[in-house]
């Protein structure tokens, strides 16, 4: 990865483990502080004020990826994480469960999350930009798992109102990333005339209706399976659920060195299809290990790294492909509509998941997860191969008007995609090598002196 490549992928995972860290925070101890609140022994609202911040995230999604391709996507992530900080702070500033469920409902509202990765698909190559989504992902895993840890002693010092306002604090924090760390976007081409690709375009595409339904049916099962997974580590391991973080602290974290190999298979070797097949296949075959092991404790937490290894490289390459695949002026619109059907899979599974459960027994859940991966597995089959690409630098001594400059490599032959950074004074390219023509790039560049690297 190049020195902007690398400062980009860092910045934006930081934005999303600041914001995901106030998030997680809450989780495992909102339920036992409701009782605290006005109106906090009806259940049912204490279940709606943790998932209505999904709700929003899920109706909002869509409208953020598409206002940051159209308004640039540091200004969409600074609005969403002043209005994630303004729930914060009101939800901290209240002893009401009907107060709470609208400061998190604000904070839902902030839906960053598909501006933050089409941000890092505008500012990696696509041969790095799985391992960008694979970052984002592993500073994800990390601090859910580190959540799991602090939150217990942070709400014994400073209560569920500090807990609130840190997330807040944490928000802005992420801000000041976005406005001091985060690279600048790069220009934007305009739209060729007749070419308008938006959110029917996307809704229309192939390829992306076959990612749409991976997502959605890789945290289908994520949450249905975690109905199940605490009570049974409770059950068969005598693990007090305090105790839990012992199991998913090691399992996230040696998921993330697993990761690595396969991330890197896919980038490297080209084995994109191969490897993407591969993990499906053994995610379904996790799904039976589940069924067949929950009686054997050890099994059930090897199953579990498993799972979280397999997890996390499909996590990384679902957004890579998306943004691969997606009209490169409608990369956040396609990416909202990624995410929005990633939350929709959290809502549908632990639905899903509780009512197979309470009907069908424990068994059934992890028949349903074997069944939905499976049908994901067959649809991916026919997946199109992401062509082979290569990167190049181009090194300017001066650099021209960007806009000019970025539309006039991408008009080239064998060019897939430019980034050309002010800053650094290089244009980074990804091209098809086959068709690749370097003497026209450095024509392109007109009286710059330039060369490649």
């Amino acid at each position: 990865m190049s020195p902007l490549e690398l400062r980009a992928s860092v910045a934006l995972a930081g934005i999303f483990a600041l914001r995901m860290l106030g998030l997680f925070l809450i989780l495992p101890v909102f339920a036992i502080h409701a009782a605290h609140l006005k109106g906090g022994d009806d259940q049912t609202l204490v279940g709606i004020a943790l998932g209505t911040y999904g709700l929003t995230q899920a109706l909002l999604q869509i409208p953020f990826g598409m206002a940051s391709d159209r308004l640039g996507r540091k200004p969409v992530i600074v609005f969403g994480l002043l209005l994630f900080a303004a729930g914060s702070f009101f939800a901290a500033t209240t002893d009401d469960m009907w107060l709470t469920i609208i400061g998190r409902s604000l904070q839902g509202a902030g839906a960053i999350s598909s501006a933050v990765a089409a941000f890092a698909a505008d500012l990696t190559r696509e041969e790095h930009r799985t391992k960008a989504m694979g970052m984002i992902g592993a500073s994800i895993g990390l601090v859910f798992a580190l959540s799991m840890v602090l939150a217990p002693a942070l709400y014994q010092s400073v209560g569920m109102s500090g807990i609130f306002s840190l997330t807040g604090i944490l928000a802005l924090a992420a801000i000041w990333v976005v406005i001091s760390v985060v690279p600048p976007q790069p220009p934007v081409v305009a739209v060729a005339p007749g070419d308008k690709p938006g959110l029917v375009s996307v809704l229309r595409n192939p390829e992306l209706l076959r990612l749409n339904f991976g997502i959605f049916a890789l945290h289908i099962v994520l949450m249905a399976i975690f109905v199940i997974i605490p009570l049974a580590l409770v059950r068969v391991g005598g693990l007090p659920i305090s105790e839990h973080w012992k199991v998913y602290l090691p399992a996230v974290l040696v998921s993330f060195a697993l990761m690595m190999p396969g991330i890197r298979l896919m980038e490297k070797k080209g084995w994109m299809k191969l490897v993407f097949l591969g993990c499906i296949g053994a995610m379904a075959l996790i799904q039976v290990g589940f069924w067949l092991g929950m009686a054997h404790f050890y099994l059930l937490v090897f199953l579990l790294f498993g799972f979280f290894a397999v997890f996390n490289i499909l996590e990384a390459a679902l957004p890579s492909l998306i943004s691969r695949f997606a009209p490169p002026a409608a990369k956040g619109t396609a990416i909202g509509v990624y995410n929005t059907t990633q939350t929709l899979g959290l809502f549908v599974g632990g639905i899903a998941g509780g009512w197979l459960a309470q009907n069908f027994g424990e068994s059934a859940v992890f028949v349903f997860g074997f069944a939905i991966i499976a049908l994901w597995g067959l649809g991916a089959v026919f997946m199109a191969v992401p062509q082979a690409v290569s990167g190049r630098r181009l090194v300017l001594d001066a650099v021209p008007d960007p806009v000019a400059l970025r539309a006039q490599l991408l008009a080239l032959a064998g060019v897939r995609d430019a980034i050309v950074s002010v800053e650094e004074g290089v244009a980074y390219l990804t091209v098809n090598p086959d068709v690749w023509d370097e003497r026209a790039a450095l024509n392109a560049v007109k009286g710059a002196s330039a060369g490649v690297s």
